[in-house]
């Protein structure tokens, strides 16, 4: 594994001698707009190893995604030998349609400490709009906002909270319809975390399961979202979206277009920057959201 190689996968040709806040913006940024949060692996007949070498042959050497235990472990490693005081902490996403967080941890986040404060990094929350686009200072009750959105933490007897201000969506006519999640409002509640370090090890049954469970999103969607500079692109089953944030005031733009299967592997391809080895069986489960909007 070479630092360099993962520099030039993630296009970053800039200054890296001081682990400052600067420099950790400028590769996450980078990051997030070269590596796809992807579950392709499991509708191609393969098998996700959590383990740093077999994760860096996926997306460096190969130039995959992968889902959030597999970007922000290789993120994880490229900021530790930058230099970075950098941790794993475990989350409980929020399911909208039970209103709950999810009892077992479920998500893998980092926090970075930087002359004395703490940032939280995480690069592999998939759900499209809910991802971040900077590092976020973990201070409770604060606005942080961000051209996806206003995001804030809040913290009650050590569990911290992670949620998003959600804007309207114009979507133009021949659009694919959107079916909204039963959470209502205009705050999206994103996922709960405590401060208590983890170790990859700890999410190795996590890793199994997500891949063997037929109950789990990521069983029943094919999932391949991407950060662009003005939004992000998310192809789901059949379905290809397109977000351009801030269209209009408080308003992003949500474009939806239904793919065949010859135009999944070109869109994957033009869009994503990833050529499968094995084929692609697109899933996409009736009765769920038909895109990333409010699905994660």
């Amino acid at each position: 594994m070479n630092i360099q190689e993962y520099f030039s996968r993630i296009s970053f040709d800039g200054s890296h001698k001081e682990a400052d806040l600067q420099t950790l913006t400028a590769i996450f940024q980078h990051h997030i707009q070269a590596i796809p949060f992807e579950n392709l692996s499991m509708h191609c007949g393969e098998t996700i190893d959590l383990d740093l070498q077999s994760t860096y042959n996926k997306i460096v050497k190969k130039k995959r995604g992968g889902w959030c235990m597999e970007t922000n472990y290789l993120l994880f490693w490229a900021l530790k030998e930058m230099g970075y005081d950098i941790c794993v902490l475990g989350g409980n996403s929020y399911d909208p349609a039970k209103k709950a967080y999810i009892d077992q941890i479920n998500h893998i986040l980092l926090k970075v400490v930087i002359k004395g404060s703490s940032y939280i990094v995480d690069a592999g929350f998939g759900g499209g709009p809910y991802q971040t686009w900077l590092p976020m200072l973990l201070i409770s009750g604060k606005d942080q906002p961000q051209i996806p959105g206003i995001f804030r933490f809040t913290e009650d007897n050590g569990v911290w909270y992670l949620e998003k201000v959600k804007r309207k969506h114009y979507v133009p006519e021949g659009s694919v319809p959107l079916t909204d999640t039963p959470e209502m409002g205009n705050i999206r509640k994103l996922y709960s975390f405590t401060l208590e370090p983890k170790h990859i090890d700890d999410f190795q049954e996590l890793n199994t399961y997500l891949q063997v469970s037929p109950d789990t999103i990521l069983h029943k969607k094919s999932i391949c979202s991407l950060q662009t500079t003005e939004g992000f692109y998310a192809l789901v089953g059949w379905t290809f979206s397109e977000m351009k944030y801030k269209y209009k005031e408080d308003t992003d733009l949500l474009q939806t277009t239904t793919l065949t299967d010859e135009e999944i592997a070109k869109t994957l391809k033009e869009k994503f920057n990833i050529v499968l080895e094995n084929k692609l069986i697109p899933v996409n489960v009736r009765g769920l959201p038909p895109n990333l909007v409010d699905s994660i």
